[in-house]
């Protein structure tokens, strides 16, 4: 146990809130604040993406106890779904017979965390604006606006969780010696629905993550335990096939005839969604330092913002706990050393995810109806089985293991070498579970060793 502190964390988001029962659980009196009200008592707006929890989140769970209230509220993930455009489903399974991800509603899951973290003994304080923080004694600044009168509450600890446009990240970097990138990404995303059933079941299946892959285009759906499919449509802002193009009802009915003429059966209300839920954009945010001196730290989407394309988001930001968790573990009171253990530790494996996501929009809207890509996979996945202790497919590494997401991309960059040349081998569709491939994937193993 940690000697007693007075701990605030800005943003009462799903990391902000597992953090603060942590910190709730170490002995410390823990105030959450929020410039939102209480997403409790409000209607979730239309501009989700559903949530996959993976085993990096359950670590997280597990470690306070929460495994089994969350998996109450999720549905077991063991497969994509893929819609081609003339109307075939091909399944792709993840990982090994057993393994899966959870989809888990955003909305719903937020409200439960608030929940057990109140039930924790944190305090929330929402409606309440932090405009600014004094990084030298870890004071927050609050006020109905950013030009009116403040008030002015002093922490001992301050953890910015408030989000990729945090405003305690905007305080440090006004310093020197501060690096920060923003880049938004030229695709853009908004939420769709698939309604229930009238006996409340699902309408396609709920154990899969569905994909419509279209090139530089694809939808995705994820369960929900209420019967409904959370859909995102992700698409360009401008030119051919972007979002600029459907301006008008019969435009949209026109695009989704064309592209996706499976959904017609199961998106009653798709013109009543599309534009009545706004356009959302994605951005890759990367900073550095994360902390100031032993007072102020950033965590989740305020250090570190990615896209949604590998479901890790949420993942990542909880892992950054799991690691805080047991800095504190090995270095007690001593927070300036563990605040710059685990920036040093953090930095790298979120550059990775950040770049394992951007990566992975294209093998999800393109690549998963390449049969090329698609015969590798299963390549992978049976040279895997026959030679675990040899292989694990990156999927595998960032999703169902806790290896660190760097380690997993540069063992991920050398593997796909190494089965870039195995393509190569002539006849490969006839023979690709052969001696032959096997022996050559060995040896290539042994080589690059």
């Amino acid at each position: 146990m940690q000697t007693p502190q007075k701990i605030a964390v800005v943003g009462s988001g799903l990391v902000g809130t597992l953090l603060a029962i942590y910190l709730k659980r170490l002995g410390h009196t823990v105030h959450v604040y929020d410039r939102s009200p209480d997403i409790r008592t409000v209607a979730f707006s239309g501009r989700s993406i559903n949530l996959v929890m993976s085993n990096r989140g359950w670590k997280a769970m597990q470690d306070v106890g929460l495994e089994d209230e969350i998996r109450k509220i999720g549905i077991p993930v063991d497969k994509r779904a893929i819609h081609t455009q003339d109307d075939t489903l091909q399944y792709q399974y993840y990982g090994k017979e057993g393994e899966a991800i959870f989809s888990l509603s955003r909305g719903v899951l937020n409200r439960r965390m608030i929940d057990l973290a109140e039930d924790a003994g944190v305090e929330f304080f929402f409606d309440h604006k932090i405009w600014d923080v004094t990084l030298a004694d870890a004071t927050l600044h609050i006020g109905e606006t950013e030009r009116g009168e403040w008030e002015d509450i002093k922490y001992d600890k301050v953890f910015g969780a408030d989000g990729a446009f945090s405003r305690i990240r905007h305080r440090m970097q006004r310093q020197s010696m501060f690096d920060y990138s923003q880049e938004f990404m030229k695709i853009g995303y908004k939420e769709l629905h698939i309604p229930a059933n009238e006996d409340d079941t699902h309408k396609i299946d709920k154990n899969s993550l569905h994909i419509w892959p279209r090139g530089n285009f694809m939808l995705m759906a994820l369960s929900n335990l209420d019967g409904t499919f959370t859909c995102t449509l992700f698409m360009p802002f401008e030119g051919e096939n972007s979002f600029e193009q459907l301006k008008d009802e019969k435009s949209l009915v026109a695009f989704f005839a064309k592209y996706f003429p499976d959904t017609k059966a199961v998106i009653p209300d798709l013109v009543k969604d599309f534009f009545k839920n706004p356009t959302s954009y994605l951005a890759i945010m990367k900073c550095y330092p994360w902390t100031y001196e032993d007072k102020v730290a950033l965590i989740g989407d305020s250090a570190h913002a990615i896209v949604p394309f590998y479901g890790h988001g949420m993942n990542a930001g909880f892992e950054d706990i799991t690691i805080l968790n047991e800095l504190i573990t090995k270095y007690g009171d001593d927070w300036k050393m563990i605040f710059s253990e685990y920036e040093k530790s953090r930095k790298p494996n979120a550059d990775a995810i950040a770049e394992l996501s951007r990566r992975n929009f294209i093998e999800m809207s393109a690549k998963t109806a390449d049969e090329k890509f698609l015969l590798q996979k299963k390549i992978e996945k049976w040279f895997s089985d026959k030679h675990p202790d040899k292989w694990m497919p990156l999927y595998s590494r960032v999703t169902f293991s806790l290896q660190p997401y760097s380690e997993a991309l540069a063992i991920g960059d050398f593997q796909n070498k190494i089965m870039e040349e195995v393509m190569q081998i002539p006849d490969i569709e006839e023979k690709w579970n052969s001696l032959e491939v096997e022996n050559s994937i060995i040896e290539k193993l042994k080589s690059k060793i």
